[in-house]
Parts: structure tokens; sequence; C-alpha cells
């Protein structure tokens, strides 16, 4: 007779710490009003949202691409915002141990901390159901922009120097070690860097800037991180980040990008830079932008030229020639990127002081409705995108972009990955040739491992003609 013996494993365990930390920055002076305010909004049903991008904060550096990851490594860990006369104070237990140096909590990671509770509190205060009538039009979106932008001390006037950097989180070492060299080369030139904050090109051209700016011996520099809710968790901010904001969305998150960045580099990357991508090419093909300078640079090593190929022919099949020629494609040239760029944003500085606007907040970009509204992506809405050739270009990027905005959150956002485990894959109709270019491009992100960092991909989409 066999026997089989189940021996149970014991639930993996780490390190943890409680501690309580006081404010650096952005909360140390508020009345008493506020504060109470403060701890209501985060006390209330914003705690396991609040609750969920600390613990982002607190794995800051993580290699994983799971939201749910940490959580379910720290199940005990909790966050409370306490009052005392001083102002603020955060209670952190069975906080992630790597977050603290013998026994005192990181100082960058502080500071991070501190800004999750800072934004969330602003959303909930600020932009909550009293000022809902304020974020019907287009003109109130862009102020509650520029509002979560001022609030966390981000538009500081100075020349234009900030440049953006999109790419993917999962990128090869080769791809990951140009980020690097571009941002050096960048950093060289008094270039400052805003990513997406996360890993791989989010991390590499903050890497490379801070060497070129120690060298350079600048000592105020500026590494930004734009983030939302529905992807912290997945997206961790990486250490090097020193200036963290979590806007409500990812559509105000897109148009901060827009508004602050005074060029924009493209790296290889998947779904989440494609949406990126056809973002900014919808706004720039408005006739309301065609005059308006924007350096905008696609760039990789040599073993990145067919994605950017790929990239490149997708865009002319859906968009048209006239949106390739808003960017320039360049490969393997790091310094001929940075100077590129360092020309471009000398263009912008003499437009805006023709124009009288300012050098912080890009005010001049037409930004429609269209491209404000927050997206949702329910499997009927997926579904219901008009993804056919005749429509302007400008319509049909928005819709594009909505396209793989919802592939991200099916990729590596909580909602979506619970929606497609309870009704399966999202379905993208559209124009034949359109859908057969779309699933190609979607199928070379898979083969070449740009949809997640580790783990077997299954796609969370059908693509149908």
């Amino acid at each position: 007779m066999d026997m089989t013996t189940t021996i149970e494993k014991p639930a993996r365990t780490l390190p943890v710490q409680d501690a309580r930390i006081y404010p650096r920055g952005g909360l140390d002076v508020l009345s008493r009003a506020e504060v109470a305010r403060l701890r209501d909004a985060s006390g209330g049903g914003m705690h396991e949202l609040l609750r969920r991008c600390a613990l982002a904060v607190l794995t800051s550096g993580s290699a994983s691409d799971d939201p749910r990851a940490a959580r379910d490594l720290y199940p005990d860990f909790d966050i409370q915002v306490a009052q005392q006369d001083r102002g603020v104070r955060i209670d952190l237990a069975n906080a992630p141990a790597m977050a603290f140096v013998d026994g005192e909590i990181i100082r960058g990671v502080a500071e991070l901390l501190f800004a999750v509770v800072r934004d969330l509190a602003y959303m909930a205060i600020e932009m909550g159901p009293a000022y809902a009538a304020e974020l019907e039009s287009s003109d109130g979106i862009t102020n509650a922009v520029f509002g979560l932008l001022r609030n966390a001390r981000i538009l500081n006037p100075g020349d234009p120097n900030l440049v953006v950097c999109w790419g993917g989180h999962s990128i090869g070492r080769d791809e990951y070690l140009y980020t690097k060299q571009v941002g050096y080369e960048l950093g060289l030139r008094g270039l400052d860097i805003c990513t997406g904050c996360g890993p791989g090109a989010m991390k590499g051209p903050m890497k490379g800037a801070t060497i070129a700016h120690a060298k350079q011996r600048r000592t105020v520099t500026r590494y930004i991180g734009l983030t939302e809710p529905g992807i912290i968790a997945a997206e961790s901010p990486n250490p090097i980040v020193n200036h963290l904001v979590i806007m409500p969305d990812i559509e105000k998150r897109l148009e901060a990008f827009v508004r602050i960045g005074h060029g924009i580099i493209v790296f290889a990357g998947g779904v989440g830079t494609a949406e990126e991508i056809l973002y900014l090419l919808g706004i720039l093909l408005r006739e309301e932008n065609k005059d308006l300078p924007f350096p905008l640079i696609l760039t990789g090593p040599t073993v990145a030229a067919p994605y950017f190929e790929q990239i490149d022919r997708f865009i002319r099949l859906t968009l048209g020639d006239a949106a390739a020629e808003r960017y320039q494609i360049i490969i393997g040239d790091p310094s001929a990127v940075a100077r590129k760029m360092s020309a471009g944003i000398k263009q912008v500085r003499e437009h805006r002081l023709a124009q009288k606007d300012s050098f912080f907040f890009n005010w001049s970009i037409d930004i429609p409705w269209e491209y404000q509204q927050p997206f949702e992506p329910t499997h009927e809405a997926m579904a219901g995108l008009d993804l056919h050739h005749g429509r302007a270009p400008h319509a049909l990027a928005a819709d594009l972009r909505r396209a793989f905005s919802g592939i991200v959150a099916g990729n590596v956002k909580e909602d979506g990955m619970r929606r497609i485990e309870e009704f399966g894959p999202f379905q993208i109709h559209g124009d034949a040739d359109m859908m057969q270019a779309l699933d190609a491009l979607l199928r070379a992100f898979v083969d070449q491992r740009r949809m997640k960092i580790s783990g077997e991909y299954k796609p969370c989409y059908q693509v149908l003609a």
C-alpha cells in the first residue's frame, strides 16, 4: 500500500519593524485643522489605498511587477496618521525591514512616504466630492493637475531643463545600460530627469544623471517620479527619485508629464510606453498644437532598432506620416540624443518667452477633454473602442491609447487583473489591417518579454478584426 505524507511548509516570513516617524518636507507646517482633516482622510475609506501606496514606497527597489506581491509578503503591515501639537506623526506597524538601517528609516524612503500621505490627503481634501463640479471641465482638470504639482513643490521657477523619460519597466540589460548612458549625457548638460518612477527605463536615466550631476558639482537636482495609485504597487519608486508625486489617475499623470516636461525621450518599452507615445502624438497632431515646439526623441541601443522600426510602422499605419514627423529616432548614440534634446529645449525656452508662458508649467499646449477623462477599462469599454480608419488622427490616437491603457490594467493593476480573472481577456475590435498591426506589435512585446519582469505571460486581451 502506497502512503504519501504531506509536509506543510511554513508561511514565508520577512523581517519587519515598527516605527514612528515625523515629516520631512511638505507636511511639516500644518495648522491643527489641516492635521485633523488629514487624519480623517487617511483613516476613512482612503486607508486601504494609503496602506497599499505606503507599502510600495517601503519596498522601493523591488524587482516584482505583481501589485499583490508586497501585500502578500507583509500581510500585517499597517500605517496610521496621528495628530500631535507639532503637526503630523506616522506610525508604522510590521513595516518591511528593508526600509531601515540600524533601526532608522532611510531618509529618502521617509521623504517618499510623506509624499504618499501628502498627495492622497490632497486628493481627499482638495479634490473630494465638494469639488467634483470643478473637474467637469477641461480647464478645471488642468487646474487640478497644477494644484497637485504645486502642492508637491514641483513647480519651481527657473530655466527649462526637465526631460521626461518614458520606457518599460521590463527591459534587457543592454537597453538598461543605454538608458543610463543617455541620462549621463543629459546630466552633463545640466538637465534634470522626470520618469514614471519605477525600475528599468525609469530608473536608468536617473542613475546616469546622478553621476553626471556630481561631476558637474550640481547640488540642486531633480529626479521626479510621477505615478498613480493603480500602478505604484506594481512599479515601486526606484531609490533615486527625490520628488514623488501620486496623481489621481493615469490621465492626470499623463497630463502632468506633458505640462511640466520641456522635452520627452522614449526608450524601448511595452504597452505602457506605447500608451504614452500615442497620448502625446494625439495631442501634438491637433491643429491648436501644430506650431508648438516639443522635442520628442525615440532612442535605444542597436539591439532595440527593430523595436523602434515596428513602433514607427504602427504609427504611420494608424495615425499617418504626419504623426511620424513629430518625433526623431536616434539609435545607438547617447550624446547625439542629449545634444538634440538640449537644442530642442532652447527652442522651447524661446517660444515660452515669446508667448509669455511659464517655464515650469506649459499652459499653452491644448489638451482636449477626451484626453482628460478617466478611462475605466471594463470589458464593455474595451470592446467598444472605435479603432477604424477615417477618423481624425487625434481622435483615433485617443482610442488607441485607451486600448493600450486597458492592457496595462490587465497586466499590472489589481482591479484590471481581477476583471480578467473573472470575465476572461479583453476583446479589442477594429479594421483588419489595424488589428493585424496591433496584434503583431503585442506579440513582439510578449516575445521580447516586455509585458512582465518575470514568470510566463498570459495575454489579458484578444485582438479581433
